[in-house]
Formats: C-alpha cells, sequence, structure tokens
C-alpha cells in the first residue's frame, strides 16, 4: 500500500496526530530532557596556558551562560594527552565528562603500544571544534633564513639540526614526523613536556628547529625571538601573510594542521551527543568568539558529529601511514 492511499484511509486529525508523534520520535527531534542538570567536566589533557587549554576555558565560558550550569575545565596532562583521554573514555556515558581532544590522541594513537584504552572505540565524537595551522620556527640568530635552507641543511648535515617538539606523540610531533617522511631527512626529536618549555630552549639556542602550533607561535615571531619560515596548511595564514606554505618551499606534497574537537564517552545516548553539537555551534558561532580565536590564530570548524567520525578516519589513515614510515613506537 503507498503512502497517499495510507493516509486517504485514516480521519485527517488520525494522520496528523500518527505524523506528528512519528516526528517527535525521531533522533532529529528527540529531546533530552533536563540535560544538562548538574555541572559538567571538560578535561582539557593538557597544562594550562597552551592553545587546547585556551580553547575549552572559551567552551567551558560559553556553554556555562546557555546551560545556567558551571562547566569546570579539569587540566589532566601526560601521555600526549592520553592521561586525561583515558580519564573521559573510562567516566559514565551520560554527557557531564567531556574531552578537548586533537590529533595526538584521534588519530595518531597506534604510535603507541599500551595505552589501556581505545580512543576509536570509547571516545564519540561531538565536533570538530577548530583547526590551526602549524609554523616552523627557529631561532633569530639562527643561519636559516628559509625554509629552503633549512630542506637542504637537513638532508646534507642532519646531525647539526635538533627539532624540539612539545612530547613524543603531540600534534607538533606527528608534523614533524611528516615533515621526516615527506623530505626523507633524518629528524633528530627532543621532546619536552609541553611547548612552554621546549619554546625556551628554541629562543635559547639549545635545539635548532621546532614545529609548533600557530597560537602559541605568534607572540614569540611577534617579539622578534623566533622566525617563522613556513606555515604548514594548505594556504597561507592571514595572520602571517609573508610566511610561505611548506608546499611553496620545496616539498608541494606537504599539508597540515592542528585540529581540535570536543568528545564524549563512547556510548553516550546520541540525543545528548547531537543537543551538545548543536549548542556549541550556537555559542561559538558568534563574532565575538570568532574574534576571539583569530586572534589565537585559530579557525572555528563546528561540524556534525558524523562529519568529525569521518573527518577522524580519514585522519587516522593519514597519521598511521607516518607513524608507519617513520616506525613511531612509543610505550
Amino acid at each position: 500500500m503507498n503512502s497517499s492511499r495510507l493516509r486517504a484511509g485514516l480521519p485527517r486529525r488520525a494522520w496528523l496526530l500518527a505524523a506528528c508523534c512519528a516526528a517527535l520520535a525521531s533522533p532529529a527531534h528527540a529531546q533530552v530532557p533536563d540535560y544538562p542538570s548538574r555541572p559538567i567536566r571538560l578535561i582539557v589533557p593538557n597544562p594550562p596556558g597552551g592553545v587546547t587549554d585556551l580553547l575549552g576555558r572559551i567552551v567551558s565560558e560559553r556553554l556555562a551562560a546557555l546551560y545556567g550550569q558551571p562547566v569546570v575545565v579539569d587540566n589532566r596532562a601526560g601521555a600526549s594527552g592520553h592521561l586525561g583521554a583515558q580519564q573521559v573514555a573510562k567516566s559514565a556515558a551520560d554527557g557531564y565528562t567531556l574531552l578537548l581532544g586533537t590529533i595526538g590522541i584521534h588519530a595518531a594513537h597506534a604510535s603507541y603500544r599500551k595505552l589501556g584504552y581505545d580512543p576509536a572505540a570509547e571516545l564519540t565524537p561531538v565536533t570538530i571544534l577548530a583547526q590551526s595551522p602549524n609554523v616552523v620556527l627557529v631561532p633569530d640568530a639562527s643561519p636559516l633564513r628559509s625554509f629552503a635552507d633549512l630542506l637542504a641543511r637537513a638532508k646534507a648535515d642532519p646531525a647539526s639540526l635538533n627539532y624540539a617538539t612539545a612530547g613524543p606523540g603531540s600534534s607538533v610531533h606527528m608534523v614533524t614526523a611528516l615533515f621526516e617522511t615527506i623530505s626523507g631527512a633524518r629528524v633528530n626529536y627532543v621532546p619536552y613536556k609541553g611547548s612552554g618549555p621546549a619554546m625556551v630552549d628554541l629562543i635559547g639556542g639549545q635545539v635548532q628547529v621546532m614545529f609548533e602550533n600557530l597560537p602559541s607561535a605568534i607572540p614569540h615571531i611577534r617579539s622578534g625571538r623566533v622566525r617563522a619560515l613556513a606555515v604548514t596548511g594548505d594556504r597561507r595564514d592571514p595572520r602571517l601573510p609573508a610566511v610561505p606554505t611548506i608546499a611553496e618551499s620545496g616539498l608541494p606534497d606537504y599539508a597540515a594542521v592542528s585540529w581540535f574537537t570536543v568528545a564524549a564517552p563512547g556510548g553516550t545516548p546520541p540525543p545528548v551527543i547531537d543537543k551538545l553539537a548543536r549548542d556549541l555551534k550556537q555559542v561559538m558561532a558568534g563574532p565575538d568568539v570568532v574574534a576571539q580565536l583569530d586572534k589565537l590564530g585559530a579557525t572555528l570548524v563546528l561540524g556534525s558529529p558524523e562529519q568529525a567520525r569521518r573527518f577522524f578516519a580519514t585522519e587516522t589513515a593519514k597519521w598511521n601511514r607516518v607513524i608507519e614510515a617513520t616506525r613511531l613506537q612509543l610505550d
């Protein structure tokens, strides 16, 4: 029986009632009663002060204003973000514990032999919150004046260059590993516990090169203490218009950005995930937030949960190839 015949066989009021009930029962219109009715904890798996922490505090402030409930930032740094991420994965799947995640957690976890949890299975994406290019930095006194200079030195005398990273398996470690993969140069990694100590040693000349998130790098570039040789994205960044991309500067196949997500424990009800995604889009898309993030060097994305899942799959495949090529294995 087709739909027109079915509709013709029902009284108009009954048909309208049935249609309304079906619409209200559909996932797109599913309601989340009384959520949130108590404080939400947002775990930021990095120390205070970095771009991930700053993004987390913007999210916290905006959601708290919308919900009338505290959204408490809880910094849980360690194991390149996996310490905090695991805590979220093992939390109740009720929407009251969330994660501000990164590449290292969602797409580069294959670099760890033992994690104690499975990010792909035990974390549910809510949205891709924002993205940011990285920038290749050298101390102001460095003789390397361009990315082409760096590339030539990296191939001719790799032992003369030490590359600072914010920790093994971190997003900046991964974009450095992508440089190693595409260029064929051998990279000497010097891991630090966060970008702050790494930047101090870069400025002091103890290390020669650092791939860093643009938001964290901009103040040091503007102060003149470090120089930007290239950005890692597929286009120049409007905040540093004179700085070329890596693709322009000798590695045409290179493109990478850091990205930041909001995720929940696996098994969180879809209506809660969908509500969070809608509410984040509402509170984060205002011009004041866009301007605030622009100053940080980040750009809003705010896709749907399904878009985030597809993006995770694509990025995981990309970074798994880098992990395999560089034989990156961490404990």
